[in-house]
C-alpha cells in the first residue's frame, strides 16, 4: 500500500499495547478505523483516547477466538464504511510455564486467540478484500517467538509459529491469483505492553489457569521480566509496522538482534546439529 488518506483499517486487540499503538498510527494518517476487542470497557477508553470524530470510528467488542464473532466483526465493518484496505489480525495472549504443565484448556485458550483468530479474519475478511477495488493489505501479529523456540512458552512458541506459516502460505496463494491483497507477518519481540497479564483477560470457558509449580515460576517470572526489559515501545512497533506495508515488505521483523538466532537455528538443521540451547525468554528478543 502507498497511500494511507481517506482508507479503512480493521485492528482486533485495540484496547492497548500494540494494537492501540498501530490505532494511533492509523489515524494520523488519516485512517478510520474498526477498533475491536474481549474487553469491551477498556476498548471504549482505547477509541476515546485517539480524539477522533465518530464518523471516522466504529466500536465492536469481540473474542476473536470464536469465528462467529470475527464474522460479525467483519460484517459491521463492511456495512459501516463499505470496504477494507488494512486488516490487523493482531489480538493474542502471553502464556508460559513447562510445557509437560499445559493443559487442554491452556491450548485452547491460546490457539484460540492467538491462531485461530488469524485464520477467522484471513477467512471472513480476505475474500471480501479481494472483491473491492484497489489495493488492501493483511498484517498477522505473530512473534519473535514465531522464529526461534525458547523454553518454558510451548503453547505460545507453537501459536505464533502457526501464524508465520499461516501467513507464508496465503501469501504465496495470493501471489499466485496475482490478488491485489497484500500480507506481512510482524515478528516483535518483548515489547512493554500487559501481554504478561494476560490470564485477568481469560474467558471462563477456558478454565483458570492452574498454579504454577516452582520450576514453571521461574520461567513465568522471565516471561514478565523479559516483556518489561523491551527497548522499543509499542509506538516504535506500530511506526515501523507502516513504513513497512507502504514497502510491501512480507516479513517486519523489528528487533534485528533476534535475527541472529534464527541463523543459528537455520546453521543447526543445515549442519545436522542438535537444537543450540536459548537464553531463558525473552532475553534475546527483548534486544534492539
Amino acid at each position: 500500500m502507498q497511500t494511507f488518506q481517506d482508507k479503512i483499517t480493521v485492528i482486533t486487540g485495540a484496547a492497548g499495547g500494540i494494537g492501540l499503538a498501530l490505532a494511533r498510527q492509523a489515524a494520523s494518517r488519516g485512517m478510520s478505523l474498526v477498533l475491536s476487542d474481549l474487553d469491551a470497557e477498556r476498548l471504549q477508553q482505547a477509541a476515546a483516547s485517539l480524539h477522533m470524530t465518530a464518523e471516522r470510528v466504529l466500536v465492536h467488542p469481540a473474542d476473536v477466538s470464536h469465528e462467529a464473532d470475527v464474522a460479525a466483526l467483519a460484517d459491521a465493518s463492511f456495512a459501516r464504511f463499505g470496504a477494507v484496505h488494512l486488516l490487523f489480525n493482531n489480538a493474542g495472549v502471553g502464556f508460559s510455564r513447562l510445557t509437560t504443565e499445559h493443559q487442554a484448556a491452556d491450548w485452547d485458550w491460546v490457539l484460540g486467540v492467538n491462531l485461530m483468530s488469524v485464520a477467522h479474519g484471513i477467512r471472513h475478511f480476505v475474500p471480501r478484500m479481494q472483491q473491492q477495488d484497489g489495493v488492501s493489505h493483511v498484517v498477522n501479529t505473530a512473534s519473535a517467538a514465531g522464529l526461534v523456540s525458547s523454553p518454558g512458552m510451548a503453547a505460545y512458541n507453537v501459536s505464533k509459529h502457526g501464524v508465520v506459516t499461516l501467513s507464508e502460505t496465503l501469501y504465496a496463494e495470493l501471489a499466485d491469483q496475482r490478488s491485489s491483497v497484500g500480507v506481512s507477518v510482524l515478528c516483535p519481540a518483548w515489547v512493554p505492553t500487559g501481554i504478561a497479564r494476560s490470564a485477568k483477560h481469560r474467558p471462563e470457558r477456558f478454565g483458570h489457569e492452574a498454579d504454577l509449580s516452582p520450576e514453571s515460576a521461574i520461567y513465568a517470572a522471565r516471561m514478565v521480566e523479559a516483556v518489561q526489559s523491551g527497548r522499543l515501545t509499542s509506538d516504535d512497533i506500530a511506526r515501523i509496522t507502516f513504513e513497512a506495508v507502504e514497502r510491501g515488505t512480507f516479513y517486519i521483523v523489528p528487533h534485528r538482534k533476534i535475527l541472529q538466532a534464527v541463523q543459528l537455528r537455520c546453521q543447526d538443521m543445515l549442519e545436522g546439529r542438535n537444537p543450540t540451547a536459548l537464553t531463558p525468554p525473552g532475553a534475546a528478543e527483548g534486544t534492539k
